[in-house]
């Protein structure tokens, strides 16, 4: 378990990873690159996640609670993405980062997006999924408190989360079929992907308003239980 013992390397590393290093990464990944190389660049992403999640606990002890709860629930959502149509691995995300913080929800997303796409496909597009779904859960953890008081506030941002992933994907759609970025194609991709932008925000909805309740009832308890 890698652990940052220093606090300001920690508070420095926890706004340069997500706003600046991962971003970095996916336009070299991306632009530079053109695409090639991608499953090192996915794998230099996940060390990135690691040590941003390292970066959210002071005590050795406390992160490797966190780890084993973040594990069962990148687990749970590896497990959602072979749903039907419907999928939770947004909503778990959320909640992951709600109750266990935003570093927790970055790793839960970004690791996700790298080890299920093992099963269903490695590719370019797989540290834009990595940056999506880990930006959806480290915002999340940010707008904690208001998200667990209102369930309007839940599911509005459910909705804005998959409008985002939706979006966010378009660009990937974008720079890989022209090379570089063209609003027209883009305005296209977006037309295309509203049935999908469509079922990722029904899929955002459900599974909230079902597995927020049960979930954050046991995150909670384990969390002031072991200090987490």
């Amino acid at each position: 378990m890698i652990y940052i013992q220093n606090p300001v390397y920690r508070n420095i590393l926890k706004k340069l990873i997500p706003f600046l290093l991962f971003p970095l990464l996916v336009f070299i990944g991306s632009v530079t690159l053109r695409g090639e190389y991608y499953l090192p660049v996915s794998m230099t992403g996940a060390v990135l996640a690691m040590i941003l999640f390292a970066s959210g606990f002071e005590k050795k002890k406390t992160g490797t609670r966190r780890m084993v709860i973040v594990s069962v629930m990148t687990a749970l959502c590896f497990i959602g993405r072979f749903l039907p149509i419907l999928k939770p691995m947004i909503a778990l995300t959320v909640i992951t980062a709600m109750y266990l913080g935003c570093e927790s929800g970055f790793l839960t997303g970004s690791l996700t997006a790298v080890l299920s796409n093992f099963y269903f496909g490695q590719g370019p597009w797989t540290i834009f999924q990595m940056l999506t779904w880990g930006m959806i859960g480290y915002l999340a953890g940010i707008f904690a408190e208001p998200l667990k008081k209102s369930k309007f506030i839940l599911i509005s941002y459910g909705i804005i989360a998959g409008i985002f992933y939706s979006f966010s994907m378009d660009v990937w759609t974008v720079l890989w079929y022209a090379k570089g970025f063209d609003w027209n194609l883009y305005g296209s991709a977006l037309i295309t992907a509203i049935p999908y932008t469509i079922s990722y925000v029904i899929s955002d909805i459900v599974f909230l308003l079902l597995l927020a309740p049960v979930f954050g009832e046991k995150l909670e308890r384990i969390r002031i239980k072991y200090g987490i």
